[in-house]
């Protein structure tokens, strides 16, 4: 069977009415080498009435409380800033020929080509645009908003605020329910790093192999109950299902009992800057933590044990970051080149997205679209889809050697 989708009426949406101007400057954690991507996702709703039109209103006048989503990206005195242009977010309509069943509710991997839900980048002549968004409706009355927004602006927790000023105003909201704030220059620049000698490291690509996995709010209930009963303390989701990712993984990868196997995910410090950062701020703010076990260590290890030393690294938090600020080469997150060792974590159970409303009800289906990195084994935290409950997890972290132990292992936690 062939889809077909039909773009039209491509546009820059601005705000509803007039904003500030000038440029407005981002934080060393915005102008992070590491922050320049563009991060893709598709949220995916089971009915809605005319969704394009909706949106394109409320966008309209989200961008008046948020105008530096307007602006465009510029570079002052050799450093990227935000200028207030107003020339707006690129928005695209569309339409499907076929419905969210065919295509099994754009579930992964996709049954469609990316490039027809999500918005395809604007002319020449407009360039450094923010954030993009593409809504398609399907035949059966579904629709899907496919969005494209560079992270040097804000990570999950800031576009998922500005996303929910969309819904409110969606839902007729005349302000938001939290006002946006820049707050930007109140993130100091950390004391010079020492510089590390060497040669530039060379990333040799790995054929990683994908897998989606549902651990059911059940089975997560039971190993946090196991983990309170036997240490007295109360432990997240998001700690016990690392736990089981990180073990499976190692069991599967199978290396050296001395060579460490590393989880890394970023940690919000927004809480370690309270008393300078904004209410409302949207910006980048975070630490990437890291925690390393030798890999025979984690082959046999407890629950409690693999819990535990997450927890650990999670508590120290506040005295690594204060030595990265303080330019302390050892607390540098980014001084260990990525390899098959190393796994990266992305949560996006808790950024906002999953509860996005726009009057039809919350989405079935959120996902992040992400292209095949050969250098970097990932995993993607998100909601089960509706009806279930608990984690679904996107990994693509092991090499096609491995998968079928990796496979058997983590299937056992479903």
């Amino acid at each position: 069977m062939s889809f077909s989708v039909a773009k039209v009426a491509p546009e820059l949406i601005v705000p509803s009415k007039a904003t500030p101007t000038g440029n407005l400057p981002l934080s060393f954690m915005d102008r992070l080498p590491t922050m320049r991507f563009m991060v893709d996702s598709i949220h995916v709703y089971s009915h809605g009435e005319e969704p394009a039109e909706l949106i394109r209103g409320a966008l309209s006048k989200a961008l008046v409380p948020y105008y530096p989503m307007a602006g465009r990206f510029a570079m002052s005195g050799g450093e990227l800033e935000v200028a207030c242009t107003g020339e707006g977010i690129w928005f695209v309509e569309a339409s499907a020929d076929f419905s969210l069943e065919d295509v099994n509710n754009l579930q992964l991997p996709l049954a469609v080509p990316k490039e027809d839900i999500l918005p395809y980048f604007p002319p020449e002549d407009i360039k450094d645009v923010i954030m993009l968004m593409q809504v398609t409706q399907f035949k059966c009355g579904g629709f899907v908003v496919g969005i494209r927004s560079d992270h040097a602006m804000g990570g999950g927790a800031g576009f998922g605020a500005f996303m929910q000023t969309v819904v409110e105003m969606a839902r007729g909201r005349a302000a938001p329910s939290v006002m946006p704030a820049w707050g930007r220059e109140a993130i100091a620049n950390p004391a010079k790093p020492i510089l590390m000698g060497g040669p530039p490291p060379v990333f040799a690509p790995m054929d990683l192999q994908k897998l989606a996995v549902d651990i059911p709010l059940d089975h997560i209930n039971q190993l946090k109950s196991q983990y309170a009963k036997e240490t007295g303390e109360r432990c997240s989701t998001f700690d016990v299902v690392l736990a089981k990712v990180w073990q499976c993984r190692a069991q599967a990868i199978g290396l050296h009992p001395d060579a460490d196997v590393r989880v890394a995910f970023a940690a919000s410090t927004v809480h370690l800057l309270k008393d300078v950062l904004p209410e409302g701020f949207y910006g980048n703010c975070g630490y990437p933590l890291t925690v390393s076990a030798p890999s025979g260590k984690l082959m046999n290890a407890s629950l409690v044990e693999m819990v535990g030393l997450i927890r650990e690294a999670k508590n120290s938090l506040g005295t690594v970051f204060s030595k990265w600020m303080a330019g302390d080469p050892e607390a540098d997150p980014f001084r260990s080149p990525p390899d098959y060792g190393l796994l990266a974590v992305s949560d996006w159970s808790k950024v906002g997205f999953h509860e996005l409303d726009y009057g039809w009800g919350e989405p079935i289906h959120v996902a992040p679209i992400v292209d095949d990195n050969p250098f970097m084994a990932t995993c993607f935290f998100l909601k089960a889809p509706a009806p279930k409950q608990g984690v679904r997890l996107l990994t693509n972290c092991v090499v096609r050697e491995h998968f079928g132990i990796f496979h058997e292992m983590m299937t056992k936690l479903e």
